[in-house]
């Protein structure tokens, strides 16, 4: 094993008290990857997908099982968008603000959302229903504005349409 590999003498301590379902979790889908280092980004975005979140224990025992250094993972997971260090809520909801749906009124959208939802851009509403976020662009432009929820894209939003998905959710 050469010295990129081992675990580093100086990563933070993981609590070891783990939660035996996200033990399960990390060891089923470090399994299915034989234990390749290399397929490190793959496992990490299977077990957010399955658990909506990566929490530090899940990345203790990564680095445990792979023998990759702590800080490494966590490097990796906080350069990438992709991942999250907090729990997230039930549905995904993005709110296009590129410039074809800024100019339709995104803005009146988002006010919206966050109205009905109590959040903000890169928040989680406490009962973990809703996570919000916006984005450049969606790439349905002529939908504008343009809501995602769960991945289902709604277009030529009003704030009235806005709640009337929101409640879809609920």
């Amino acid at each position: 094993m050469d010295t990129c590999t081992k675990l580093s003498k100086t990563d933070p301590p993981v609590d070891p008290q783990i939660d035996p379902v996200v033990e399960q979790l990390v060891d089923r889908v470090i399994d299915k990857h034989k234990g390749e280092a290399s397929a490190l980004l793959q496992i990490l975005l299977e077990i957010q997908s399955e658990n909506a979140w990566l929490p530090r224990q899940a990345l203790g025992r990564v680095s445990e099982r792979l023998e990759v250094p702590l800080n490494r993972i966590q490097h990796i997971v906080t350069f990438y968008k992709a991942f999250s260090l907090v729990p997230k809520g039930r549905h995904k909801v993005h709110i296009c603000v590129g410039t074809a749906c800024h100019v339709r009124g995104a803005t009146r959208i988002l006010d919206t959302v966050e109205e009905a939802t109590g959040i903000k851009p890169g928040e989680t509403d406490l009962e973990l229903k809703f996570s919000l976020e916006t984005v450049n662009c969606l790439g349905c432009c002529a939908l504008g504005p343009v809501m995602e929820v769960d991945g289902k894209v709604h277009g030529k939003m009003s704030p009235v349409k806005t709640s009337e998905v929101l409640k879809i959710y609920e």
